[in-house]
């Protein structure tokens, strides 16, 4: 999928989430701050935009976003729990009504017992939190890439 094509959705999210008077904010790992970049392009983003977090690392997780710590010593942040965890920690951290996390292995190593391209995101919103598990290929500019077009378009889903 191209650049222009996510802006697309990007764009199409936006306008979706300013017809409604929601606001989003992102929760990213493994995207490191895309999700958010993508959102942002989009002129108007401002009035639904509330933030992103990058926590990449463990303790920024738990101690940012108050993902358990005992979930990510036994289980790593690779995980439906943990992708869940984030989406609901953003929406709480930023106060947006809408919630975005992303996390998973970009590459070039396995990681948390899971292969390359394994990814989780997760929506979450007033009505609870959704998530998915990717089977993701290519390099890990193509793993990324397919992660910010898969979280903003299931959003766009769940938004209806």
């Amino acid at each position: 999928m191209t650049a222009a094509r996510e802006v697309d959705l990007a764009s199409r999210l936006i306008a979706r989430l300013a017809g409604r008077g929601l606001t989003v904010a992102t929760a990213e790992s493994l995207t490191g701050g895309l999700v958010v970049a993508e959102l942002v392009a989009v002129p108007g983003a401002s009035a639904v935009v509330r933030g992103g977090v990058v926590a990449y690392a463990y303790d920024v997780k738990a101690s940012v976003l108050g993902v358990d710590e005992d979930l990510l010593a036994a289980r790593g942040a690779v995980n439906d729990d943990v992708v869940r965890q984030l989406a609901e920690g953003v929406r709480r951290v930023c106060r947006s009504d809408v919630g975005l996390a992303t996390t998973g292995v970009a590459g070039p190593d396995p990681a948390d017992g899971e292969p390359v391209g394994t990814v989780y995101v997760a929506v979450a919103d007033e009505h609870g939190c959704a998530s998915w598990r990717l089977a993701l290929a290519g390099d890990r500019a193509a793993i990324r890439a397919a992660t910010v077009q898969t979280v903003i378009g299931r959003a766009l889903e769940r938004l209806g």
